[in-house]
Formats: C-alpha cells, structure tokens, sequence
C-alpha cells in the first residue's frame, strides 16, 4: 500500500465549557464551574507536553511544523484572557507554527469580552466561527441560545474592527419552531453581512442531546412538537444551498460553503485525512505510523474520554486503534464523498491497490444507478439526493469493509 507522504499537523483543542446548554447540543459540553477552568487548561499543557513522548512511544509520527489550530468547544471564549494566552504561547513554545497558520476559535455571540478579543488576536487567531444557528430571535431563544440578532451583527463589526476578516456563521435548519420564511430570513440576513463562509447543519436527532430523546420519546419538552418535519428540513437545506451559491458562496462539502479561498483548512484535513492531534475533552487524533518504528502504513486513531471528572483522573486515550488496511479504505470513501469534489479512483488504487477498490466500485455502481453517486471521468460525487441520504451511502462502504475485514 502506499504511503501518504509526511505532512504538517493540525492541533484541535477541546474546550468544553458553556454558559448554557442548547437543546439540540450533542458535543461533550457543559456548564461548570469557572473554577474549573484554570484546573482544565493545567491538563491541556501537560498533555501538550507529553505528546512528543506518548507519539514516540505509541510508534506515530508527530508533525513539528503546524498549519492549523481549532479552539471547539463549547465556548472557548469563555476563558480567561491569561488562561488562552497561556495556552497559545505554549503551543507556540511546543511546535512550530507555519507563518500562515490557520487559528481559529469557536465563538458563542454576545460572550466574547473585549479583553478576550484582544488577547486572541495578540495570540495570532485569524478566523472565528460563531454559532449563531438563527438570526430568527424567537428561535435562537427557544433553542437555549443567549443571543439575539443584534448581538450577532454587533459581534461580527467588532471581529472586523480588530482584524478578523476570516469569519464563518452556523445555521441549523429544523429549529422548533422554525417555517421555511422564516429561514429564508436567516439566509437573507446571512449573504447581507457578507461573511465569507458558512456552515449549515439539518438537526440531528438522536440520544445525545435533550431535543432529541424527547424527539424520540413522543414528548413536548424543549418544543420538540415544533420541529419540522424531514421534508421540510430537507427542503430548508435545499434552498440554502441554491440561495447562497447565488451569493458566492459556493457548496464545498455536505455541511459547509466558502466564497473562493476561504474554505476550512483545518476541517478539511479530516475528510482529506491529514494528521491531526486532539487535546482536551472527548477529543480525536488521527495520526501517521512513524517509519522509525516500520508502521508507516499504518494509522492510529485515539479518543479522550467524554466526561469531566474521568478525563481529570485519567491520562490514556480511551480509545486507540489501529486502522486495518481495508478501515482506512472505507475512510477514504466516506470522508471524501463528504467533498463535492468527491473521490479520485485513480487515487485510491496507487494508495489501496485496485483489488481492494474493485468491490468498493460495485458498491458505486449500484448507487449510481439509484441516484445517490455520480461515477465519471474517474470521480466519485454524491449527487443532491445523496447529500440528504449521505449516511446511508456511507453505510453501504461500512458494510463493505466489515465483510472485507472478516474474509
């Protein structure tokens, strides 16, 4: 098989930290003391520390040279501006930052001290995501957000006053309570402030968040009656996509859109499948066999535990594992059909050979003929059906690597 050659390194720093939280939320976060804080970040640098030991010890390669930093959450700004400018200053001290490194910080509206922006941007951050979810007041209020639409458009002119330029808004269509206006409204507002990206999720429903188990369970609470429907939600989706390509900013992968340039780096390291190391709460890391140990074909994936107090009283990732030669195929497919610049075959024969990709290729055909993939001029694209249908199709590759694994 052959090897991706080496690449820089990504850092995601899980903060999981909240002033409140949302209905729909399914991340590991919550509302803890700010006593907790000074605590959490303490852990964050001893990890950081130890990560050059805990790679070579684990036999993978980590990347000195990092071109992008993640601060998720959560609601990182909700640190103390001496707690973010330690943790930056030890990232730098630890690993050297590419000169035009991508930094970027999750923002809740409204809970971005001055201060704060002041030390983020000292500390180099040059692109904030906000999760807004909806200009519609009555709707980011019925969600559990704290903000209103004021507050938002404040937010984004002072981001712009200390030059922030490299600004990405969340919207979330299924709302309770939501209607098709009223989302047209939120993807008006969206192209008038003329951020250059932005990210569009359909609510999940499932047992993670408290909208969703009452979803499941029939029941009323949170508003759960006033969700949309699937057709709707599907519809609301569609026209996003239609509304804000007319914009110019374009569809580049499932859930996200850029006008040009201005597309995710660090996101798009996990479907494109780059090193990447997660420090924190109930954060991933996906990293490279190093060649030192004769594992360079091999890929490791590691997850910290989701909950607070065991990640303060544990120091392994609760979950490592080794990726078979035919699990990093299935990865290859699901991650980069996420992409509308789909899957290269060509490209996954010279990585996987072509007798492991032949069957993944029948698996394409028969979605082809069903309207979920595209399958030409050697690319492999989820069609506008396959987008709303996109775990299912990523299923049909699971299931071919689980028969792949037991032959």
């Amino acid at each position: 098989m052959a090897v991706p050659p080496s690449d820089a390194l990504g850092i995601y720093l899980s903060i999981p930290f909240c002033r409140s939280k949302c209905t729909y939320c399914n991340f590991a976060s919550g509302v803890y003391p700010a006593s907790e804080h000074a605590r959490y970040v303490d852990r964050l640098l001893e990890d950081m520390t130890a990560a050059p030991a805990w790679a070579a010890q684990t036999g993978v390669e980590l990347p000195c040279q990092v071109d992008s930093v993640y601060l998720g959450g959560g609601t990182p700004s909700l640190l103390a501006p001496e707690l973010l400018t330690r943790l930056f200053a030890a990232m730098r001290a630890h690993f050297d930052f590419a000169p035009d490194a991508e930094i970027t910080v999750e923002c809740a509206p409204g809970q971005l001290a001055g201060e704060t922006l002041e030390a983020l941007a000292a500390s180099g951050m040059n692109r904030v995501s906000l999760g807004v979810q909806s200009f519609i007041d009555r709707e980011a209020a019925v969600s559990g957000r704290l903000h209103n639409r004021a507050t938002v458009l404040a937010d984004i002119e002072r981001l712009r006053a200390a030059g922030i330029a490299h600004l990405s808004v969340d919207l979330i269509a299924g709302l309770p309570g939501q209607t098709f206006a009223s989302w047209q409204e939120s993807l008006a507002i969206l192209k008038d402030i003329g951020v250059p990206h932005a990210s569009v999720y359909m609510l999940e429903v499932d047992e993670d968040s408290r909208l969703g188990r009452e979803m499941l369970a029939g029941g009323a609470r949170y508003h759960a009656g006033l969700v949309p429907n699937d057709d709707a939600i599907a519809r609301m989706y569609a026209t996003a996509i239609e509304t804000l390509g007319q914009a110019g900013i374009e569809q580049y992968e499932i859930s996200n859109f850029c006008r040009p340039g201005f597309a995710s780096r660090h996101n798009l390291r996990y479907w494109q499948r780059r090193p990447y190391l997660g420090l924190g709460l109930d954060a991933s890391s996906m990293l490279r066999g190093s060649s030192a140990a004769d594992e360079s074909g091999r890929v490791l994936r590691s997850t910290t535990v989701g909950e607070l107090k065991a990640f303060f009283e544990t120091r392994a990732p609760e979950e490592t594992t080794w990726l078979t030669p035919a699990q990093q195929h299935e990865e290859a497919w699901f991650l980069g059909l996420r992409l509308n610049t789909g899957v290269e075959v060509a490209e996954l024969e010279r990585e996987f050979g072509a007798a492991m990709v032949a069957p993944a290729l029948d698996v394409v055909r028969r979605l082809a003929e069903d309207g979920l993939l595209s399958y030409s001029s050697g690319k492999v694209r989820l069609t506008a059906q396959g987008q709303l249908l996109s775990n299912d199709v990523f299923q049909e590759f699971l299931d071919l690597v689980a028969v792949s694994d037991r032959g």
